[in-house]
């Protein structure tokens, strides 16, 4: 079932989707931070870096701090209207390491890509949400391609689960915030898949799962469905925001029902 605003929704020539929350759910994996830390305290002792005071504890209060410092900056990048993401080194160099002595900053600043594609494939495992594999498939039938538009620290990491399950090559772009330098809501992310795609962005869909980053980023591009998918968070927005997306679906079997409609011309 899906709850629309009663405008019509025209059938899409393209269907851009955000990765996580819409594509797949993600759950949180335990002792996550500790593993990842002692790991950062390998990489301090093969470079030779004492740093005594650098124990696995704390390095493992660093990287929950640094994560709290990066939620609430992602809250801040939705206000200015085109957001940069934020690179690897400044989350290891800045967020994590910021107070640590200079030889041991360098090191995980040196290893600061690999660090956050470990960082994002230790810290949650990652479904693929029911229903996903029927959408592709009548995506495909139905002659529209399909993207991905999605922030990420480390998009690499979508990947490296996408092809765990041969699923990469059925999305025809993939615009990865890390990899083109800006985030949502920057419309700039969206105008990049369409543009790839060779579509306006009045002639596609794009389908997120959070109100702050991507109904605000479908408005800000002028797309031409602006679809909330909800998840877990969905509705815990870090301030008061008027959008209304052109619909609201559960999972993608609601937004299968909504695509097929449209597809058939039926109005939303």
């Amino acid at each position: 079932m899906s709850k629309t605003s009663g405008r019509t929704l025209a059938a899409p020539k393209a269907l851009l989707l955000d990765f996580g929350g819409v594509i797949v759910s993600t759950t949180h994996l335990p002792g996550w931070q500790a593993r990842l830390a002692s790991h950062v305290r390998g990489l301090l002792d093969a470079a030779g870096v004492a740093a005594p005071e650098l124990s696995v504890e704390q390095i493992t209060d660093d990287i929950k701090a640094a994560g709290i410092a990066d939620s609430h900056w992602k809250d801040a990048m939705s206000r200015p209207f085109a957001p940069r993401e934020l690179r690897h080194e400044e989350f290891w160099g800045d967020f994590v390491a910021g107070d640590w002595v200079k030889p041991a900053n360098d090191v995980v600043v040196a290893e600061a890509y690999d660090l956050c594609r470990k960082m994002g494939n230790w810290k949650s495992a990652r479904a693929l949400r029911t229903g996903m594999l029927d959408l592709l498939a009548a995506a495909d039938a139905a002659d529209v391609p399909v993207g991905i538009v999605s922030n990420a620290l480390c998009g690499q990491v979508h990947i490296d689960f996408l092809d765990a399950l041969g699923l990469t090559d059925r999305f025809a772009v993939v615009i990865h915030s890390d990899e083109v330098k800006v985030r949502k809501p920057n419309p700039e992310m969206i105008f990049q898949a369409t543009r790839a795609l060779g579509v306006d962005p009045a002639e596609a869909w794009y389908v997120g799962d959070n109100f702050d980053r991507d109904v605000l980023c479908g408005k800000r591009a002028g797309i031409g469905g602006n679809i909330l998918m909800e998840d877990k968070g969905t509705y815990d927005l870090p301030y008061k925001l008027n959008l209304k997306p052109d619909a609201i679906v559960a999972d993608p079997a609601g937004l299968l029902a909504l695509f097929t409609q449209a597809m058939r011309g039926i109005a939303a």
